[in-house]
């Protein structure tokens, strides 16, 4: 019987069992430690082998940083080179734009004195024009006042006014087309007369015009002057409306209507704008208040007028040169006919004479074409050889 080494529970071991059991237990931890171990070797290699790869990819970054760097110094030395030309250029450019720039300032600076210069003398010329302009200002002025006695003087307003309806008139029609001072039937003598073309009734132009109730107007100083003086205006003027009416207006030998020359704008203004009721009566009164605007109006209309008169009496002119024209183109139509015949005519004999050259030309080639034996000459007077010559011929 084996002997008992142990015993567990109901179950005893000898001591071959145990050391059976105990050599497999140590088997199976002699087992599990290599397993340990080679597990712990492999994950030894498998972290030296991650390491490795950890340093090949540390190396290769920072063999890269190092291109990297190297390419950055390349480029940076590039970038200075390239910067230290720009420089130089722009140095050289700025240079350049500094010279260009002195130099226009100093042309500006120049021309800005000439234009100086050049302003300083005109503007000395135009202060001798201004010192001229005012002298004659004061020239004006005292004219003005000149003027101003004149107009206070009935006669001598009457003078200034024929004085500038004549020279409105003599800028605008010939010297045909008006008269001053005709004596009418009636014995009276207006300031002009125009005269139209196809109507020996003169136009009368009367150039007194009455200013007093005017200047009356004007120096009013209170509301009753004023209306006594407007009331003057209306008399006066109407009063020299009817004797226009009454002195020029003749049935048969004057125009039907007439014309009050007003020597100013301003009162002709002041006239339509205050005194309607004295144009009105004018035009009733078949007279036409006019101003030196509305008379050079009326003038062009004239000369408009005598223009269109002077072209219809000489369109019978026109018209028998125009006819004895057409005339000398249809003798001129018919010489050329008759020209044209003898040119040809004259191609026909030309054409006639060639044919006759080109015959002549063949028979002489013919001729030249001919071979004759030599033989004793003949004499000309022999007949055989006058008929001989007349067959060559």
């Amino acid at each position: 019987m084996k002997d008992i080494v142990l015993t567990l529970g109901s179950r005893a071991f000898s001591a071959g069992e145990v050391l059976l059991y105990g050599g497999g237990f140590a088997l199976f931890l002699l087992t599990v430690s290599v397993f340990i171990a080679l597990r712990a070797s492999r994950e030894r290699s498998l972290e030296a082998a991650h390491a490795a790869e950890r340093q090949r990819e540390m190396d290769d970054k920072v063999a890269e940083l190092n291109r990297l760097q190297a390419e950055m110094t390349g480029r940076m030395q590039t970038m200075v080179e390239v910067i230290g030309s720009r420089q130089a250029d722009l140095t050289k450019a700025v240079a350049d734009r500094l010279d260009a720039v002195r130099s226009s300032i100093g042309q500006g600076l120049e021309h800005s004195a000439q234009r100086t210069v050049d302003g300083l003398s005109k503007l000395n010329e135009r202060l001798a024009v201004i010192d001229a302009a005012q002298s004659n200002l004061t020239n004006l002025t005292s004219e003005v006042l000149v003027l101003k006695d004149i107009l206070a003087n009935k006669q001598s307003r009457g003078a200034f006014g024929q004085g500038r309806m004549e020279a409105i008139i003599r800028d605008g029609l010939p010297a045909s087309a008006y008269e001053f001072q005709l004596t009418l039937a009636n014995g009276k003598r207006p300031d002009c007369a125009l005269f139209l073309p196809g109507d020996k009734r003169p136009l009368v132009i009367d150039a007194k015009f009455p200013l007093e109730g005017f200047v009356a107007v004007k120096d009013a100083t209170s509301e009753e002057a004023r209306l006594a003086a407007e009331r003057r205006v209306r008399t006066d003027i109407g009063i020299h409306i009817r004797d226009i009416s009454e002195k020029y207006l003749l049935s048969g030998e004057t125009q039907d209507i007439a014309m009050l020359f007003v020597p100013s704008e301003a009162l002709y203004a002041e006239l339509c704008e205050k005194f309607e009721d004295i144009v009105q009566k004018a035009h009733k009164a078949r007279v036409v208040i006019v101003s030196p605007s509305l008379l050079m109006m009326a003038i062009q209309v004239c000369q408009t007028i005598v223009r269109d008169a002077h072209m219809r009496d000489q369109a019978q002119t026109i018209q028998k040169e125009v006819g004895a024209l057409l005339d000398d183109v249809r003798r001129l139509q018919e010489r050329s006919v008759k020209l044209e015949n003898h040119f040809r005519q004259a191609q026909e004999d030309v054409a006639q004479m060639s044919i006759s050259a080109t015959k002549v030309a063949r028979r002489g080639e013919r001729i030249g074409a001919l071979e004759f034996e030599d033989a004793p000459a003949r004499p000309v007077s022999e007949p055989g050889f006058v008929g001989h010559q007349r067959a060559a011929e």
